[in-house]
C-alpha cells in the first residue's frame, strides 16, 4: 500500500509479507494508520478528519494479489476492472471536505463496490471486533457462519415465511384496527353510488342538454335569422320583384355562358359561378328546413333545464363533468367491493397467518437443531484452540435458549418469542479452568481472555471460511507472557495458509512474524516514505529490545529478543 497524507502519515510505502507481517513502534507513531488504510480501500467510511493538516485530500493506493476466477475477481471483472499482471489496483481517495472518490482496476467505481469485495479479501479485527463479539446477534452470526449451509439453507426458508408472516399481520391489524373507518368510507362510498344511479346520467349527455337549451332559449332569434337569411338568398315570396343572391348569380352565370367558348380562362370561371349558384341553393333549402323543424316549445326547455339542474347536483360532488362522474362511479364501485369484502378477507388473512406461525415453527425448529449440532462443533473446536494460546483449561460451550412470549410462535408446547433470525438466543459461554462454572464471555473474561476467545474463533473460521487476508489490530490487548508467545506462535500457524497482519505492540508476537514493520515518525511528527522500514539482522533485534525493555541497546533485552527470534525460528 501506498498512504499519502492520511493522519500523522505524510507519504509512506507499506510492504507486506505473503506470510506474517507485524507492523510496530512507538505509541501514537501511526501503526493503526495501517489498519486505516487497509479499511478505506474496502470501502470503510471516509472521515475527512483523517487528512492531513493542510492537505487537500488523503489517497491510500493498494495491489493486492488474487487467484484468476475467484469470485472477487468475477465481481471486479463484471464492474469493468482489469487485472494487472494478477492483482488487482485499488485506489480510495478523501478530500478534507469530505468528498470520497474510489477506483478499482482502472476503472471509477461506487465505494459500495469495494465493500462487496471486502469480505472475499480480507477480515479485519480490531478491538471494536472484540467488543463486537459480546453481542448476542454476533455470536448467533457466528455460529451461524461455522454452520454454513446447515444453518443458511433453512434459516433462507424461515425468512421467506417470517417476512410474508409479517405482511400479514400487518395488513390483518389494518383491516381490524381501520374497521370504523373503513365502514364509513363504505356507507359515503354507497350513498354517492345510489345518487348517481337515480340520475342514471349518459357520458357526455351534460354537453348534449347545454347545446340544446342555448338553442332553446334562442328559438325565435335563430328562427328569424334563418328566414332572414333563406330569403336573402333565395327571395322573399310577398317581394316577388325583390333582388336575391340565387337570382344575381344565375344571371351571371348566364351572361358569361354565352361567350365562354372563345376564352379557356373565363370558361373556368363561369364554372365557379355555377357552383355558386349549386352552393347557394343548397344553403337556401338547408336554412328553410333549419326554420321549419326549429322547436320553440317552452315544455322541452323546462324539461331540459330540470335535466341539467339534476346532472349539476351530481357535478358539484363527484367530478367536473358527467364523465368524470362515471368515472368516479366506476372506482366507487370497485373500492366499495373491496371494503364489503373486509370480513371474507380477515378470515382469509387470519387462516394464512395461522398457517403461517406454524410453518414458521417447523422452520424455526429446524434451525435450533442444526445449530445445536454445529455449536457443539464450533466449541470443541475453539476449546482445542484455546489449549494452543495458553489457556489449556478453558473450555467453550453454547447456551442456546428461547424466550417466552404469548405473541410468539408454538414449539415444544411453549409459545416464544421470534424474530427475523429464528427463536434462538445464542449466548458463548467460558469457563477459563477446571471448577469455574460456564459464564457468558461478556461477564466471565477479562481482556486477554476475550482477545484469545476471537483469535480462536477467528482460526476456526480460516479452517471451514477462509480468506486471503487477516489483519489483526492489537489482537493481543491485555496479553502478555507466555500467552503472548503462544498467541505469536498461533498466527505464524495460521499465516501458513493465509496472509496475515498484526498492528502489536507485543515483542512475543512480533518475533515471530515472517516481515516486521517499524512504523517511525519523524522529528516534525510526521510518517514520511522512510519512516515505515523493514526490519532486518541487527535492527529488528534492538525494535524487539526497545519492545521489551524500552531500551534498544539493554544487553539483556537483546539477548531476550534474540532468544525470541530463535524460538520463532525453531518454530517455524
Amino acid at each position: 500500500m501506498r498512504i499519502r497524507s492520511l493522519g500523522v502519515i505524510d507519504d509512506a510505502v507499506v510492504e507486506l509479507s505473503p506470510g506474517f507481517t507485524a507492523v510496530t513502534g512507538e505509541t501514537g507513531a501511526g501503526k493503526t494508520m495501517v489498519v486505516t488504510s487497509l479499511g478505506l480501500l474496502l470501502g470503510g467510511r471516509a472521515d475527512p478528519a483523517l487528512v492531513r493538516i493542510g492537505a487537500k485530500a488523503a489517497v491510500v493506493e493498494g495491489r493486492i494479489t488474487v487467484p484468476e476466477g475467484t469470485a472477487a475477481v468475477v465481481r471486479a471483472q463484471e464492474a469493468g476492472a482489469e487485472l494487472d499482471d494478477g492483482a488487482l489496483l485499488i485506489s480510495r481517495t478523501v478530500s478534507a471536505e469530505g468528498r470520497s472518490r474510489a477506483h478499482l482496476g482502472g476503472r471509477s467505481v461506487p465505494v459500495g463496490m469495494l465493500t462487496e469485495l471486502a469480505d472475499e479479501l480480507v477480515a479485519v479485527h480490531g478491538q471494536t471486533d472484540q467488543q463486537g463479539l459480546l453481542k448476542l446477534s454476533r455470536q448467533r452470526g457466528a455460529l451461524d457462519r461455522y454452520a454454513g449451509d446447515a444453518v443458511a439453507v433453512p434459516l433462507t426458508k424461515y425468512q421467506a415465511a417470517y417476512r410474508r408472516l409479517r405482511a400479514v399481520s400487518a395488513e390483518l391489524d389494518t383491516i381490524v384496527t381501520r374497521a370504523r373507518e373503513r365502514a364509513q368510507e363504505a356507507d359515503l362510498l354507497r350513498f354517492g353510488l345510489d345518487e348517481i344511479a337515480a340520475v342514471e346520467p349518459r357520458a357526455g349527455e351534460d354537453v348534449e342538454l347545454s347545446a340544446e337549451a342555448e338553442r332553446l332559449g334562442h328559438a325565435e332569434a335563430l328562427a328569424s335569422a334563418a328566414s332572414a337569411a333563406h330569403a336573402a338568398l333565395a327571395g322573399n315570396p310577398e317581394d316577388p320583384e325583390g333582388v336575391d343572391a340565387t337570382t344575381l348569380v344565375g344571371g351571371a352565370n348566364r351572361a358569361l355562358d354565352a361567350v365562354r367558348s372563345h376564352d379557356p380562362d373565363l370558361s373556368a370561371l363561369a364554372d365557379r359561378i355555377g357552383e355558386i349558384g349549386i352552393l347557394l341553393s343548397d344553403v337556401a333549402g338547408e336554412l328553410a328546413g333549419y326554420a321549419d323543424d326549429l322547436d320553440a316549445d317552452p315544455l322541452r326547455l323546462a324539461a331540459v333545464e330540470e335535466r341539467r339542474a339534476a346532472l349539476t347536483q351530481l357535478t358539484r360532488k363527484y367530478g367536473e363533468s358527467i364523465d368524470q362522474v362515471l368515472a368516479w362511479a366506476e372506482q366507487g364501485s370497485a373500492r366499495l367491493l373491496e371494503l364489503d369484502g373486509d370480513d371474507d378477507r380477515v378470515g382469509e388473512l387470519t387462516a394464512e397467518r395461522d398457517g403461517l406461525r406454524s410453518e414458521l415453527g417447523v422452520l424455526a425448529q429446524a434451525l435450533t437443531d442444526s445449530r445445536t449440532e454445529a455449536a457443539s462443533r464450533f466449541a470443541e473446536a475453539v476449546t482445542q484452540e484455546l489449549a494452543s494460546l495458553a489457556m489449556p483449561h478453558a473450555r467453550v460451550s453454547f447456551d442456546i435458549r428461547r424466550t417466552d412470549d404469548p405473541d410468539g410462535v408454538e414449539l415444544d408446547g411453549r409459545t416464544v418469542a421470534y424474530g427475523p433470525s429464528g427463536v434462538d438466543e445464542v449466548e458463548l459461554l467460558l469457563a477459563p479452568h477446571p471448577g469455574a462454572p460456564p459464564r457468558p464471555i461478556a461477564k466471565g473474561a477479562s481482556g486477554g481472555e476475550l482477545s484469545r476467545v476471537m483469535l480462536a474463533v477467528e482460526v476456526v473460521f480460516a479452517g471451514t471460511d477462509p480468506v486471503p487476508t487477516y489483519l489483526f489490530d492489537e489482537v493481543d490487548a491485555g496479553v502478555g507472557g507466555k500467552a503472548a508467545v503462544e498467541i505469536g506462535r498461533r498466527l505464524a500457524k495460521l499465516a501458513k495458509s493465509a496472509q496475515v497482519v498484526v498492528v502489536t505492540h507485543l515483542p512475543q508476537v512480533a518475533a515471530f512474524a515472517d516481515r516486521q514493520l517499524l512504523v517511525e515518525k519523524t522529528n516534525d511528527g510526521t510518517v514520511t516514505r522512510s519512516g515505515v522500514t523493514v526490519l532486518e539482522g541487527e535492527d529488528r533485534v534492538r525494535e524487539l529490545s526497545r519492545m521489551l525493555a524500552g531500551q534498544e541497546d539493554s544487553e539483556t533485552a537483546r539477548a531476550h529478543a534474540e532468544e525470541l527470534l530463535a524460538t520463532a525460528r525453531a518454530d517455524a
